[in-house]
C-alpha cells in the first residue's frame, strides 16, 4: 500500500515537474517568437526619440543665437528671456526676437518641404521596383545624425555662427535624405510586405502604437534632459542613438527576397541614371490613380487632400506653438515639454478608446469616425485660439484621426504599397512648404494684437475634412450594398 502510494506521488511529481517544464517551454517559445517579430520597431525608435528628445535644444539654439548674435540684446536681457524671468527683459524684447525667428522658420520649412517630396517621388518607385526598403530606413537616419553633428558644431562656435546657420545644420542634411517623410514610407511600406494580409492591419497599427509611445516619452524627457545637460548633452545622446540605429538596421533588417529582373537592374552601373528616371514618376502617378473598382482612383484623390488639410495645419500650428506659448503664457522648457507630453497622451488615448468603441463596439466606418475628429478639430480650434490661461489651453483636446489608416480603403495591392505611401509621404511633405510660411507670417503680424489667430486659420482649413469623410463614408454605405446584393445573386447561381 504505502510502495503504491510512493509510486502514486513519483507519478504525480514527474507530472508536474513534466508539465512546468511545457509550461516554460511554451513561455520561452512565446517569447522567441516575440523576438522574431521586433523588427523596424527599435530602428524607428532610435531615429524618432532622438529626434523628439532634441527638438526643444534646436529651437532654443536658434532663439539664443538670434536674440545675443543677429539682435546683438544685452546679455542680461537674454538670460533673463533664458530662463523666463519677466523681471529682466520686456514683452518688445520677446516680440523682436519672436519675429526674427518667425522668419527664419518661414525658409527653414520650405526647406524641409521641398527637397523631401522631390526625394520621395524616386524613392517610393525604386523601393517598389527593386523591393528593397532597407537603404530607406537607413539614409534618413543617417541624415539625423549628420544634424545632430551639426549643432554640436554651431553650439562650439555659438558667437561666431548665426541663427541661420543652426538652422541650416539642423534642416539640411535630414531633407537631403527624406527625413521623417522617407522613413515613414519606407517603414510602413517594409512592415506591409513582411506581413501576411491577415496580420498586415494588426501590425501596422502595432507601429504605428510604438512611434506614438517613442514621440510621448521623447516629448516628455526632452525638456528636463535639456535642462539637466544643455546643448552638448543633448546633442551627443542624440547622437548616440542614431548611430546604434544606423547599426542595428545594417545588422538586423532583412530585405524581403526580390526576383531576378529586379536584381539584374541593381547591378548596372547606371544606377544613378535609373534611380532618377523621369518614366518611373510617370508610372508612379498612372498606376495609382488607374480606375479601378469602387471608385479607387477618387478616393485616393480624396484622401490625399485630406493629408493636406489635417497635416497641413499640424505642422503650422508646431511651427509656432513653443514661440507662441513661451509668449502667451511664459512657459519654459519643461512647461512646455510637460503641455505636449500631456497633450500627446491625452490625443493617444482617445484615438485607443474611440477607435476601439466607435470602430469595434459600434461598427462605425472610419470615415465616420473621421467626421467627428474633424468636428472636434474645428472647435477646439477657437478654444485654443482665445484661451486666456494655460489652465484652459490644457483642457482642450483635439483629436483627429490618422489619414493613413484609410489608406486600406483604396484597395491597393502589396506591391505598389512603396508608391502610395511615397504619394502620401510627398503631399505630407509638401504641406510645411504652403503651411510653414503662412502660419509663420501670420504669426508675425498678428502677435502684438492676436497672437492665437493662426488657430483659427487651422480650424477654417480643416472644415471641408468633414465634408470628404462624409463622401468616404456615403461610399461605404454602397460598398455594403453591393455586396449584400452579390451575395443572393451567388446563391441563385
Amino acid at each position: 500500500m504505502e510502495l503504491n502510494k510512493e509510486k502514486d506521488g513519483g507519478s504525480d511529481s514527474n507530472s508536474t515537474a513534466r508539465h512546468e517544464k511545457e509550461e516554460s517551454g511554451e513561455f520561452t517559445g512565446k517569447i522567441k517568437k516575440f523576438l522574431n517579430n521586433v523588427t523596424v520597431e527599435p530602428v524607428f525608435a532610435m531615429y524618432l526619440f532622438p529626434s523628439t528628445l532634441a527638438g526643444i535644444a534646436v529651437q532654443n539654439l536658434t532663439l539664443e543665437k538670434a536674440c545675443r548674435i543677429n539682435l546683438a540684446l544685452d546679455t542680461n536681457i537674454c538670460d533673463g528671456m533664458s530662463v523666463r524671468n519677466t523681471s529682466m527683459y520686456n514683452d518688445t524684447d520677446e516680440i523682436d526676437v519672436q519675429k526674427l525667428v518667425a522668419g527664419i522658420y518661414a525658409w527653414k520649412t520650405m526647406i524641409q518641404s521641398i527637397i523631401p517630396s522631390m526625394l520621395l517621388l524616386f524613392l517610393g518607385s525604386w523601393s517598389d521596383r527593386q523591393q528593397r526598403r532597407k537603404p530607406c530606413i537607413i539614409l534618413p537616419i543617417i541624415g539625423e545624425a549628420l544634424s545632430s553633428i551639426g549643432c554640436l558644431v554651431c553650439t562650439y562656435f555659438f558667437y561666431e555662427l548665426s541663427a541661420e546657420y543652426s538652422v541650416l545644420a539642423e534642416v539640411l542634411p535630414t531633407s537631403l535624405t527624406g527625413g521623417w517623410f522617407a522613413m515613414h514610407m519606407a517603414v510602413f511600406s517594409y512592415v506591409s510586405g513582411i506581413c501576411s494580409v491577415e496580420t498586415r492591419t494588426v501590425r501596422i497599427g502595432a507601429v504605428s502604437t510604438f512611434s506614438y509611445v517613442t514621440y510621448t516619452v521623447g516629448l516628455a524627457l526632452s525638456g528636463v534632459v535639456f535642462l539637466a545637460v544643455g546643448f552638448y548633452g543633448v546633442f551627443s545622446i542624440a547622437l548616440v542613438l542614431e548611430i546604434i540605429g544606423v547599426l542595428y538596421a545594417y545588422i538586423r533588417l532583412k530585405e524581403i527576397p526580390k526576383n531576378e529582373n529586379n536584381a539584374n537592374e541593381t547591378s548596372k552601373h547606371n544606377f544613378l541614371r535609373s534611380f532618377f528616371d523621369w518614366k518611373h514618376i510617370k508610372e508612379t502617378f498612372t498606376i495609382v490613380f488607374k480606375k479601378g473598382k469602387r471608385n479607387r482612383a477618387k478616393r485616393i484623390s480624396v484622401i490625399m487632400i485630406l493629408v493636406m488639410i489635417i497635416c497641413g495645419p499640424q505642422y503650422g500650428e508646431y511651427t509656432v506653438l513653443y514661440l507662441f506659448t513661451r509668449y502667451k503664457f511664459h512657459w519654459d522648457e519643461f512647461q512646455f515639454s510637460l503641455f505636449c507630453t500631456y497633450n500627446a497622451i491625452v490625443i493617444t488615448a482617445a484615438t485607443i478608446l474611440s477607435l476601439s468603441f466607435f470602430s469595434k463596439y459600434l461598427k462605425f466606418d472610419d470615415s465616420l469616425v473621421g467626421i467627428i475628429s474633424g468636428s472636434s478639430k474645428v472647435l477646439s480650434s477657437f478654444v485654443y485660439a482665445f484661451a486666456p490661461n494655460s489652465t484652459i489651453f490644457y483642457l482642450v483636446l483635439s483629436y483627429l484621426l490618422p489619414c493613413k489608416s484609410l489608406i486600406k480603403c483604396t484597395n491597393i495591392g502589396t506591391l505598389l504599397l512603396g508608391k502610395v505611401y511615397s504619394l502620401f509621404g510627398v503631399c505630407e511633405a509638401l504641406m510645411p512648404l504652403v503651411y510653414g510660411p503662412t502660419y509663420t507670417t501670420l504669426y508675425k503680424a498678428t502677435i502684438n494684437t492676436m497672437p492665437g489667430a493662426f488657430y483659427l486659420v487651422g480650424g477654417f482649413i480643416s472644415f471641408p475634412s468633414i465634408l470628404m469623410f462624409w463622401w468616404l463614408y456615403s461610399e461605404h454605405k454602397k460598398d455594403i450594398k453591393q455586396l449584400e446584393e452579390a451575395v443572393p445573386l451567388k446563391e441563385r447561381q
